[in-house]
């Protein structure tokens, strides 16, 4: 019960504080790229564009800092056997990133919010563009310290402390496993932040609330469009790339996340599978031939290992040691298989709403935004790379399973020994309380700003008169 509990808490708080991540990864580069466009080109549309997309940046990147707290934590609080396990080298990267990228974002933000018409131009761009680096090198450790948990590199286990120890941090930071997790990552928080950045456009043109601003947000439609598109083929690409390193690592990850119960050469993979409830028989499947195969191996005609062989295989392997004892290997199959086409459907879906967009709005038209479908189609496109980051992540912890530390540390090992279900249970309704109210706080927050649209900019006489609140006044 306490681990079901603990494994309840943990995903909770993960997937809600990941929701804000991705979009506050993409959508710091959008305020820099504007900003950085508007001292090029001296276009007001653009430094307006910055300052309204700056103020969703600063909303989300206050309830992402609020809820990642959360996540440490609980590495003392619920999974204090994990810590003392793999502390010394999962502590590395999490301290890093607290300690440089954290306060590189939160330092540097700060800086750009206050730094209107109070320091030079240039350092002022360069700011917000430091804050993106930030979050980038922020995401950088964190996946670090995950990439171990799926690819154990760089340690040596100690038998006098049975703890794993941190022989080589250059290892952990270049885990084969890391180097295609990462531009995955950066690549789909980009497709979350375009996506953002055009379902609001997209809305306000379909409102033309101010017609003269119609070209300001067409300009910004369009940009979001193509930035998604590129965002969307890098994503492609990298998870081609992460694919491969899946097989080569965690196999039964990728058995599982097309039921593959037997071992199969030129594999293919099943887009929609209907089977019998324990998943072995399949009864209606539509499949494109050999693509699993090519997924997995870059080669149409490899061999994927299926369940049944790798279950065999690790209870065989693990089943003597009691950190690596489990009764079963595989993963909750439809989990990892639905989250997989999910996270795969979704993102395809946000990259045909940014062509239908960008075929919309060509050669200057916005009249088609009119229709009906518009409006449906900017708040999809919006919640759809949010969705698509979501499932991604639960289908990379979830396929891991029961390992903690793929190979090293099962699950039900790191578990607090000294905490009871009870204890778990009234944090975990408590989470779960507070975090309910915070959506609220953000999903009001997001929602008033992105409605109120860009502000129309103040003469010199006007902004010089701003004080301290009023330049943070729509974060109260």
């Amino acid at each position: 019960m306490e681990l079901d509990l603990a494994r309840w808490q943990f995903a909770i708080t993960t997937v809600y504080h990941f929701l804000f991540v991705p979009v506050t990864i993409g959508l710091s580069a959008f305020v820099a790229g504007f900003h950085t466009a508007y001292l090029r080109s001296r276009n007001p549309a653009h430094l307006r564009l910055s300052k309204f997309l700056g103020k969703l940046f600063t909303i989300n990147f206050a309830l992402g800092l609020v809820t990642g707290i959360v996540q440490e934590f609980q590495f003392g609080m619920n999974w204090s056997d994990y810590s003392r396990f793999v502390g010394d080298i999962f502590g590395a990267p999490l301290a890093i990133e607290a300690l440089l990228a954290f306060f590189l974002e939160s330092t540097f933000l700060g800086l750009w919010i206050f730094g209107w018409g109070r320091i030079p131009e240039k350092l002022h761009v360069a700011s917000i563009w430091i804050v993106h680096i930030g979050t980038l090198l922020s995401a950088y450790f964190i996946l670090a310290a995950n990439s171990f948990m799926q690819h154990p590199v760089g340690y040596r286990l100690n038998p006098q402390t049975g703890r794993a120890e941190l022989t080589d941090f250059v290892a952990v930071l270049t885990n084969k496993v890391q180097l295609v997790t990462f531009p995955h990552t950066a690549f789909a928080a980009y497709l979350a932040g375009a996506a953002l950045v055009l379902g609001v456009c997209m809305w306000h043109l379909h409102q033309r609330r101010v017609e003269d601003d119609l070209p300001m947000y067409r300009t910004g439609a369009r940009i979001g469009a193509i930035v998604l598109l590129i965002a969307g083929a890098g994503v492609a690409i990298s998870g081609d790339q992460q694919g491969k390193v899946m097989t080569e690592v965690q196999p039964v990850k990728m058995a599982a996340a097309e039921a593959l119960y037997d071992t199969q050469k030129s594999a293919p993979f099943s887009i929609v599978t209907v089977s019998s409830l324990d998943g072995q028989q399949e009864k209606v499947a539509i499949t494109v031939p050999k693509l699993l195969s090519f997924l997995g191996t870059g080669d149409f005609n490899g061999t994927i290992h299926g369940i049944n062989d790798l279950e065999r295989a690790y209870q065989q392997k693990y089943e003597s040691d009691p950190l690596t004892r489990a009764q079963t290997y595989t993963p909750t199959l439809p989990l990892t298989y639905w989250s997989f086409r999910l996270m795969i459907g979704i993102g395809m879906s946000s990259m045909l709403v940014a062509v239908l967009a960008l075929w919309t709005l060509r050669r200057g038209s916005s009249a088609p935004a009119r229709a009906r479908w518009w409006p449906w189609a900017a708040v999809g496109v919006t919640l759809m790379p949010v969705l698509g980051n979501a499932f991604g992540w639960i289908f990379t912890e979830t396929g891991r399973q029961p390992w903690l530390v793929f190979g090293l540390f099962t699950t039900k090992s790191g578990v607090s020994p000294g905490v009871s279900a009870a204890e778990v249970a009234t944090s975990l309704i408590a989470f779960t309380a507070l975090y309910a109210v915070l959506a609220v706080i953000e999903v009001r927050l997001t929602l008033r700003y992105a409605r109120a649209g860009a502000e129309p900019l103040k003469k010199p006489d006007e902004s010089t008169a701003d004080s301290d609140d009023d330049r943070l006044q729509f974060a109260y």
